[in-house]
């Protein structure tokens, strides 16, 4: 599943580097920290690779 959104596809790649190890856990804020906590790698990684050029900032909460 792709992301909806430009801030979704990132806090998916800030989840992802915590996974990885790559930053530590206790930077995640928010969004990000439930994507850790929720999410697979590889859920992780399909949202974090999803192209940003067309999507939104933000997705519509409607």
């Amino acid at each position: 599943m792709p992301a909806k959104s430009k801030a979704q596809q990132k806090a998916a790649g800030a989840a992802l580097a915590a996974k990885r190890g790559e930053t530590p856990v206790s930077e995640l804020k928010g969004a990000a920290r439930g994507m850790y906590d929720s999410m697979t790698i590889q859920e992780l990684e399909e949202f974090a690779e999803t192209k940003r050029k067309s999507l939104p900032e933000h997705a519509d909460r409607s």
